[in-house]
């Protein structure tokens, strides 16, 4: 996908950026200042310190680092934490460093997935946690609240499976009145005291860290709530391009500090009970609550289904970028690639979104544990992107990026401060998809290591024998190669040992490009005498439909052979790395290929 920068930018993408990209940071509100007013006392100096921290979390944290810096950084138009990853790899040589980076890029993958689970937990929970302030209902108890919470969210992941794309189009509208009234509600809390804009000066943040003391450095732990799905400024910015995105952020902001601003006023003149957000809408407006609990139901789902979206999209990723095992995937769209699904992404986040909920009951509780995650993503985000401005001298941005970066480890050193309270959870959530990617990407250099494929040279001499005795059998065989010049093992079983081979044979190769959209495919009509070649190199967000490549490059196979590993070894983690090859896809059901044609080889391999 190309950028959009060069076309102007349409107001029906803007609204698509309300509903795709802010869902996340834009339902915030709901909790941060809650659970900060629940760690310290609302007076006036502490209203404007806390407010001043929050303006300027929003200001370094998201605007610099993401719609400042990172989205100067793309690849085909693409963002995301793989995507600095591979920009960063660019430059550098083999050895240490790439390893180093690639590290990182597996750790801030791993948290981000742990940010998924929690994202749904906290957002729904805390809407729902409103409907005790609806006028009559009176105290609701915390099983029901649960019990309804749990429905929802079962019912959100039980339509993925269908899709999004229809009920995407609805999604900016609804975000628009969400802002819109976020808006609106802080501005006219504002009116009683207009004093509080005062907080725009980062001297009442400074002089709260200081007077405030270790105490100050716990609020900071949950001041970063406020920056929470910050990251998809960047991570979306394929789906709509740079401009949209950032326009639309401008809007989002705005809306964002006066709604945290009229909050502070709120909670100074009037305290709060169970949430400042609801309470403060009840007292403008009280026949418009129940509304506006609906509205904020609706954009807590809008965020949840964000996140889900992402995370089909980063293991999409991961997979066809060689880090995780090959998992069924959905096309849900005929005309948006972005929109897939993955069955057990799907699944899996279900079951742990739940055991969170469960958990953590309440989403003050949960909002102990949040953060953690969202924190490690953008700090390592922030270290690739101070490394690549570095690399490519812009000093300016360097300076930005080392700023920055200062700021992200002083966040992160507040938030270790959440891991006895829960915060735990957000590195056992993301150890799993951690531990997965070490696994697979070790495993398949060892099996790479003791995989004894056969020069292209070599192998001629035997095929030419055997095809000039004139034994073969009638139509076109295709046998899948990582590599045209290398000759897989279960291809020398099959045709020089088994003495199957036909009238045309073609090796077909399939590679991943480190650029996420393009496709190029390369035949090579006569290797030698009854032997082609066909490489298809794809970026790696393209769905690769080799059917139809086939057809374009006018190929009619009979049969397909591919190769199926039988793993051998004493080695506790290697076994674990043959078991999770062996319940995953191979590579030709995840390409979806005619199973009538095809015929699978297996090789043992000891490792």
């Amino acid at each position: 996908m190309t950028s959009k920068d060069s076309s102007p930018t349409n107001f029906k993408e803007i609204i698509k950026a309300m509903g795709l990209v802010f869902g996340d940071i834009g339902t915030s509100p709901i909790y941060t200042l809650t659970v900060i007013f629940l760690l310290t006392p609302a007076t006036k100096e502490n209203v404007l310190g806390i407010l001043s921290l929050v303006f300027w979390t929003l200001i370094v944290l998201v605007t610099m680092q993401y719609a400042i810096l990172a989205m100067s950084l793309s690849q085909k138009g693409e963002g995301g934490i793989i995507v600095l990853k591979e920009i960063l790899n660019s430059y550098l040589k083999k050895g240490k460093a790439v390893a180093f980076t690639g590290f990182l890029g597996y750790v801030g993958i791993a948290l981000l997935m742990g940010d998924g689970v929690i994202t749904p937990a906290i957002s729904i929970l805390s809407a729902v946690e409103g409907l005790e302030l609806i006028p009559g209902i009176g105290h609701i108890d915390q099983s029901t609240v649960i019990l309804i919470t749990i429905i929802i969210t079962i019912l959100l992941f039980s339509v993925q499976s269908k899709g999004t794309d229809k009920v995407a189009s609805s999604f900016g509208p609804i975000m628009i009145v969400w802002f819109s009234s976020l808006f609106v509600s802080g501005i006219v809390s504002l009116f009683g005291n207009m004093e509080i804009l005062a907080a725009v000066s980062p001297h009442f943040a400074i002089n709260f860290m200081f007077d405030n003391g270790i105490a100050a450095f716990f609020v900071l732990s949950e001041v970063i709530l406020c920056a929470t799905g910050g990251e998809a400024i960047y991570a979306d910015m394929g789906h709509l391009g740079r401009k949209p995105i950032r326009q639309a952020w401008y809007f989002v902001f705005f809306a964002l500090v006066f709604n945290y601003f009229g909050q502070g006023a709120f909670a100074l003149g009037h305290g709060f009970k169970v949430n400042i957000l609801f309470e403060m809408v009840k007292h403008q407006a009280e026949f418009l609550y129940a509304p506006f609990l609906i509205l904020t139901l609706m954009a807590t789902i809008i965020a949840s289904q964000a996140m889900i979206s992402a995370m089909f999209s980063l293991v999409y990723q991961g997979i066809r970028t060689h880090i995780f095992p090959l998992i069924k995937v959905k096309y849900t769209s005929t005309h948006l690639r972005s929109q897939i699904y993955i069955g057990l992404v799907n699944w899996g986040l279900l079951i742990a979104v739940i055991f969170m909920i469960f958990i953590f009951k309440e989403s003050h509780n949960l909002a102990a544990a949040y953060g953690l995650a969202v924190m490690g993503t953008m700090t390592i985000s922030s270290i690739l992107m101070l490394s690549i401005f570095t690399i490519q001298n812009h000093k300016i941005k360097s300076l930005m990026s080392a700023f920055n970066l200062l700021v992200n480890f002083l966040f992160l050193a507040a938030v270790f401060t959440k891991i006895p309270h829960g915060g735990y959870w957000s590195i056992v959530i993301a150890a799993i998809p951690f531990i997965t990617i070490k696994i697979w990407t070790l495993g398949n250099k060892a099996v790479y290591r003791s995989f004894r494929a056969l020069p292209i040279d070599t192998y001629i001499e035997s095929f030419n024998q055997l095809y000039e005795t004139g034994k073969v059998l009638p139509g076109t065989a295709l046998f899948f190669t990582k590599d045209l010049h290398m000759i897989p093992p279960y291809m020398v079983h099959s045709t020089i040992r088994g003495n199957i081979i036909y009238e045309h044979n073609i090796l077909v190769s399939i590679a991943t490009m480190d650029k996420p959209f393009g496709l190029q495919k390369l035949f090579v009509p006569e290797i030698t005498e009854g032997l082609s070649g066909l490489e298809i190199q794809s970026g790696y967000m393209e769905k690769v439909d080799l059917i139809r490549i086939l057809k374009e490059v006018d190929i009619d196979s009979k049969v397909m052979f591919y190769g199926a590993d039988d793993i051998q070894t004493k080695k506790p983690w290697l076994k674990i790395f043959a078991f999770i090859k062996r319940i995953s896809s191979n590579f030709v059901q995840f390409l979806e290929l005619p199973y009538q044609k095809l015929h699978g080889v297996i090789t043992r391999i000891e490792i």
